[in-house]
Formats: structure tokens, C-alpha cells, sequence
């Protein structure tokens, strides 16, 4: 999902005519002269009056809602009664990695995952680009022998088969929160994040984040990513549970005001749905092959 470019628009609440425009710096130079204004034609004072009125009118500027301060929802749809009463107790350290296109966004999961964990265990790195100079402390995190971070691919182990053979137990995993072209950028183009061992979750769950797209069925959210890996590294299924609850009634309350199920990239694509014509370059065009295959991408 590619940012769109955003049209630029008027400050202005109301378009203003060139005649207005060239009437007012007319006084403005008579004014500055100290020359008085010069009489205005037969039908021109009332046009001028009506235009002055227009901008003399007080613009009221738009009000954000109250938002929730744990959960930060809007406080009429707060979902903090599906969180639990105290955050979890857990010993793994949690670094989310979030693109900023991330922040912004009203569907967002990450504060509700913050929300059910302890402030010391749940970090928020907001950013595309991290060094050693810009953020020592998670240049430090990412050296350590005990930090995995969560990106699959071939070079990535099976986060279940890792623990039982590693030597040290890991204290703390990473996650990038973002598209799977923002979190893939944010992988290549940061030396830091190869640091880690690099770890993926092999599950057999379908997400159940229905209201936003995914490119295949096997796909998770960042919420869902945390609460199978941390339920894993705590060996505690209970957090799994815990930490989806507030995600199915995020969902649960979306669809019963309008939203739709968002159907994955994959099921549209193989069942013959996908309503965009299918892309011209042959790189796009080879990812959308390997979806309707079912091919890993």
C-alpha cells in the first residue's frame, strides 16, 4: 500500500474571487500612502460588505474526539473493558519497530498491545531509519546475544525448534509494525536489525484482523506476531488468549457498524475476485503468481 500523494488545499474556508483579492490590496497601498479610499462604483460597496462579512466570520476548527488514555480509542469506543485488569506479567523485553505511516492510522493495534503489557517490558521505536548514533540504546539491544528479531524469510528459524536448541534463552524479541513493503524497507536498509537472529512464527492460525487486508491467509497482524511469540517464550498460552481479545472486539465492533470482512490478496486472487487489473510489471506480476500459487513470497 503505497502512500498517495495528498492534494494541497486553501487555508481558506471559502474560495476568494480575484476582484476580491485585487480590492483589498488596492486600500492596503491607500492606506499605507495615507490616500483615502477611492469612492466605490454604484453596486460595488454591498459586493465588498458581503465579501468582508464572509472573512470576518469566525472558523470554528474541528474537534478531536476524547480518546481513551490506555487503550488511546476514542472514549465512546473504548475497548479497555476487554484488556486486562493489570498488565501481564512477562520477562520478555518487547521493542516494536513502527513505521510512521503506522502512527497515524485509526485501526492501529500497537497501543492495545502496549496497553496489556508492562511500560518496562513494551518499547515503541517510531521511525524508517536507526543507527547506532541516533538510537544507542537499541544499537546496544540488537547486539546483545539474547534479542531475535521477528522477519521471516529463508535465513529465518522456527521461533518453537530455536529456543529448544539455543544455549542462551532469548530475554528479547523485535518486531516491525508496518506494510509488508514498510517493514521490508525498514529490514534491508538498517544494519542493525541483521544483528539478531533472525526468527518466524510457523503457524497454522488465520489472522483475525478481518477488517484490514493481508496478502495471503497466513498473515498477522503485529498484535497477533507479539501475542503467539511472546505465549511461546513465556510458554504461557494464556497470553495468546489475552493479548487477541481486545483485537477481536476491535473487529467484532467494526463490522457491526459497516465495515466489511477484508478478504486476503490471496483468496481474491485464487478465486477469481481481485478487482484491479493485474499489474504490467513483471516483478508485481511474479508476487501476484506466487500468491495465487500459494508460494511463500
Amino acid at each position: 500500500m503505497e502512500p498517495q500523494g495528498k492534494a494541497r488545499t486553501s487555508r481558506c474556508p471559502v474560495a476568494r474571487p480575484e476582484a476580491w483579492r485585487s480590492q483589498t490590496l488596492d486600500e492596503w497601498e491607500q492606506r499605507e500612502s495615507g490616500r483615502a479610499p477611492a469612492a466605490a462604483e454604484p453596486g460595488e460597496e454591498a459586493d465588498g460588505a458581503s465579501a468582508d462579512g464572509l472573512w470576518e466570520l469566525p472558523v470554528e476548527p474541528a474537534e478531536r474526539r476524547p480518546e481513551c488514555s490506555r487503550c488511546s480509542r476514542p472514549q465512546k469506543v473504548c475497548l479497555c473493558p476487554f484488556l486486562p485488569v493489570h498488565p501481564l506479567h512477562i520477562s520478555t523485553h518487547l521493542y516494536i519497530i513502527q513505521h510512521p505511516a503506522e502512527e497515524s492510522k485509526v485501526l492501529r493495534t500497537v497501543p492495545l498491545l502496549a496497553a496489556c503489557l508492562p511500560q518496562d517490558k513494551c518499547k515503541v521505536k517510531i521511525g524508517r531509519r536507526f543507527s547506532e548514533e541516533r538510537d544507542p540504546e537499541l544499537s546496544t539491544v540488537c547486539r546483545r546475544s539474547g534479542t531475535l528479531i521477528l522477519y521471516p524469510g529463508a535465513e529465518a528459524a522456527n521461533l518453537e525448534e530455536f529456543i529448544l536448541d539455543s544455549p542462551i534463552y532469548p530475554s528479547t524479541i523485535i518486531i516491525i509494525d508496518g506494510t509488508w513493503s514498510q517493514a521490508k524497507d525498514i529490514f534491508y536498509k538498517n544494519s542493525l536489525f541483521r544483528l539478531p537472529k533472525q526468527v518466524q512464527l510457523k503457524t497454522s492460525i488465520s489472522s483475525q484482523y478481518v477488517i484490514r487486508t493481508q496478502p495471503t491467509n497466513r498473515c498477522l497482524s503485529t498484535l497477533e506476531c507479539a501475542a503467539v511469540a511472546l505465549s511461546i517464550l513465556e510458554k504461557n498460552h494464556y497470553i495468546q488468549e489475552t493479548l487477541l481479545r481486545p483485537l477481536q472486539a476491535l473487529c467484532s465492533f467494526q463490522l457491526q457498524h459497516g465495515a466489511q470482512v477484508r478478504l486476503s490478496k490471496e483468496h481474491l486472487l485464487r478465486n477469481g475476485l481481485y478487482p484491479k487489473p493485474m499489474p504490467k510489471n513483471k516483478r508485481k506480476l511474479r508476487k501476484m503468481e506466487l500468491l495465487m500459487n500459494s508460494v511463500k513470497i
